[in-house]
């Protein structure tokens, strides 16, 4: 479940935070907030884990977006079906180096699932694969980037031009360990 107003509507966030408290299968409450302390707060009460890990929910101009191509011998690999589109880098031997995945909906384009291997890190995959994502989704129409950056991602989204909007706060129903 996503809260996309719990800064204007606090009531929506403790509504939202309370079913999934109830939830009987392990359901997720994803929080973009400029209120992170109240944010925790609400989710405290109503009995739920908070993940501790800083997450951002960035934007950017997609047209304004810098363009980068993967270095040698990483080919690039582009598959739109629908409003979204699919991206792979692949070494030399024909592994997967790096992927991403990112959705159209009217003017703005949803980026999601980037990792690149542990093995093909710090060669500019990245860059490479954000460059592709973003150029896809200006074909389709796409004029606005829209992500929840991971603490590890921010840094490469923020030298692209991608701008820190809101925090991101996780939160779940604790895990019961089960008898066995």
């Amino acid at each position: 479940m996503f809260a996309l107003r719990a800064d204007e509507e606090p009531e929506s966030l403790a509504r939202l935070a309370a079913a999934v408290a109830a939830a009987r299968q392990i359901t997720w409450l994803t929080v973009p907030t400029l209120r992170p302390g109240t944010v925790e707060a609400v989710v405290d009460a109503a009995g739920l884990e908070l993940l501790h890990r800083s997450e951002w929910f960035m934007t950017t101009d997609l047209a304004e977006h810098p363009q980068h191509v993967p270095a040698a011998p990483y080919e690039r690999e582009v598959r739109t079906e629908g409003a979204v589109t699919v991206v792979s880098l692949y070494d030399s031997s024909g592994e997967v180096a790096a992927r991403g995945t990112i959705a159209v909906v009217g003017a703005d384009a949803v980026a999601d699932r980037i990792e690149t291997d542990a093995a093909h890190r710090r060669r500019g995959l990245g860059r490479a694969m954000m460059s592709a994502l973003a150029e896809a989704a200006v074909a389709q129409g796409a004029r606005t980037g829209l992500l929840i950056a991971s603490e590890e991602g921010q840094r490469l989204y923020s030298s692209l031009g991608w701008r820190h909007e809101a925090d991101v706060l996780i939160a779940r129903r604790p895990v019961v360990p089960s008898n066995r």
